[in-house]
């Protein structure tokens, strides 16, 4: 029997109407059967202070447990600036402290970048990249995702109108889905528990 892989899916923007939050949602209704995909919000996060580590918010414990009971994680950015987003940094930072305690080691990760301009978001996505080499998350190489003019890329009801990039993107799920299955790492049976009872966990945005 083929095992459902659980993939935490972070956005790299808070604004209501962001067009790589239409993109992580377009994406999770396209998911083959093999992945559970859910958005796990960041905006509720504060910024990363050293200082709380030994007693973290309840809030980055939550997402830090939430994220760790995910086999895989997804990214869906803008760039800001030629490089990440200040909330999506924040996030990762967040979640890999402290040291020696990450919650992304091991994880495989897929980079989707998106923008209204004509590079895809281009920056964000290499920036990005070189921050999971750090974090010892196995990100996949190919096929690349950079969605360049996304202000008409979406229809009514959410969905990817153009029909080339809603095919490019099922294909792109499809190879992350085997890049998972190659580079999963395998899960104790005591945090397997905990992640069929978490399934339904999500942080909050406030």
């Amino acid at each position: 029997m083929a095992t459902t892989r659980n993939v935490a899916v972070l956005v790299g923007s808070l604004r209501k109407d962001s067009l790589n939050r239409k993109m992580a949602q377009a994406l999770i209704a396209l998911a083959p059967p093999g992945l559970d995909m859910r958005l796990v919000e960041i905006g509720s996060l504060p910024l990363y202070n050293q200082d709380y580590e030994v007693d973290p918010p309840s809030v980055v414990t939550a997402f830090k447990e939430t994220v760790a009971q995910c086999d895989a994680v997804l990214f869906v950015t803008p760039e800001y600036n030629r490089s990440v987003p200040g909330v999506l940094k924040n996030a990762i930072d967040v979640g890999s402290r402290p040291y020696g305690k990450s919650a992304w080691s091991g994880k495989p990760a897929a980079i989707v970048s998106v923008s209204p301009g004509a590079i895809g978001a281009f920056g964000a996505n290499q920036h990005l990249r070189q921050s999971l080499v750090f974090l010892d998350m196995p990100a996949m190489q190919q096929p690349e995702a950079y969605i360049g003019n996304a202000g008409k890329m979406f229809d009514d009801n959410g969905g990817i109108a153009v029909e080339s990039t809603r095919e490019f993107m099922q294909k792109f799920l499809a190879a992350f889905e085997k890049w998972i299955e190659r580079n999963a790492v395998a899960r104790p049976p005591a945090l397997a528990a905990a992640k069929n009872d978490a399934k339904d966990a999500k942080v909050a945005v406030t």
